[in-house]
């Protein structure tokens, strides 16, 4: 299974660099079984049947990215220099992995200063990374983040445009909760008040898991035979109540949809012998082709970067050579790509 066979040509004008309005406006591409249809979100009301359920990613994104000034002093003066954070995830010592450009002229020992009432120490610097240790802790610092922090929009996004004030709300799900993502569950973003009360006078049901999702999920494949690549960890929670629902409705013939891959990489990854269990640990499955699902009937999802682990997912999801052809209708009609692009509903 080589890499290449996930590649397929993506215009540049079809990236998405901010979300239709309202959320539930996106175009929806509705693929079950060979048959395709053209759909808007807000037609999930049609496409969803009573004693569907629907599983929630609420996990909430933070203002992981930071620009700040450290400083050092030289024969010719005090020296200050720029350096831009972007934070991965918390330590267990209480500090906090993060990328920093540039790194190679950030010292261990070193202070940054985000804001007057923000900073941090190097304590630990690598090859890639470094690792902060701020000088607030608990709600102190989520305020203090709030105030200094930017959403950490996706590469191909920030690469077009900086970030700003609108994408606090459009970066942000409406039903999110848990603090500790640093990238968005961006199926969910489609999802308004609305269609959700919509859903629910139609019967669906929902269930929120949480799976905070890194910036791992923007990195690239880089091995050619695509089974031998390893996935990055993420830290995920299904209650034992939430496992009790999903088994409930699969008893009851319902059908399992999962709004985004992390909700279903989630699952799949708490599933054993055909039931969901409640599950509360850090998560590196990767689904691909010949993976055998054991919750998921189908799936909610935005559309993928060529050669990435989600085009591969949903490959797993619906077979290769469909999902290509999927693709292909979705480019020559024009669908908008990636996070803040349009949807599409799996339904193998």
């Amino acid at each position: 299974m080589k890499l290449s066979d996930f590649d397929f040509h993506l215009p540049e004008e079809l990236i998405a660099t901010r979300p239709a309005k309202p959320r539930s406006s996106a175009r929806l591409l509705v693929a079950e079984g060979d048959v395709i249809r053209d759909r808007h979100v807000f037609d999930l009301v049609n496409e969803f049947q009573p004693g569907d359920r629907l599983v929630l990613n609420n996990t909430k994104v933070i203002p992981a990215r930071l620009n700040g000034q450290r400083w050092r002093d030289s024969a010719q003066g005090r020296v200050v220099a720029k350096v831009e954070v972007t934070l991965l995830e918390p330590t267990a010592a209480g500090g906090w992995r993060a990328l920093a450009k540039p790194l190679r002229k950030v010292l261990p020992g070193e202070i940054i200063v985000f804001s007057d009432q923000l900073s941090a120490e190097v304590s630990h610097k690598s090859e890639t990374e470094l690792e902060l240790q701020f000088n607030l802790t608990g709600p102190d610092f989520d305020a203090a983040l709030a105030e200094a922090g930017d959403m950490p929009l996706p590469p191909y996004i920030a690469a077009k445009r900086a970030p700003d004030a609108q994408d606090r709300d459009d970066y942000q799900t409406v039903f999110a909760r848990h603090s500790g993502a640093v990238a968005a569950p961006t199926a969910s973003l489609h999802f308004d008040a609305e269609l959700l009360q919509a859903l629910r006078a139609r019967g669906v049901q929902f269930t929120e898991v949480t799976l905070h999702v890194g910036a791992g999920t923007f990195l690239p494949v880089k091995v050619d035979d695509v089974t031998t690549h390893r996935m990055h960890a993420e830290w995920g929670e299904v209650t034992p109540e939430a496992a009790a629902a999903i088994n409930a409705t699969k008893a009851a013939g319902g059908r399992v949809i999962p709004v985004g891959t992390t909700a279903l990489r989630l699952i799949e990854s708490a599933a054993r012998d055909g039931q969901l269990h409640g599950w509360r640990s850090t998560t590196d499955i990767f689904i691909y082709p010949g993976f055998q699902f054991q919750i998921t009937d189908a799936l909610m999802t935005n559309f993928h970067l060529p050669k990435s682990t989600l085009l591969m997912l949903v490959s797993a999801l619906m077979g290769r050579d469909r999902m290509l052809r999927v693709y292909d209708h979705a480019v020559q009609s024009g669908y908008r790509f990636f996070s803040y692009g349009d949807a599409s509903l799996l339904i193998p």
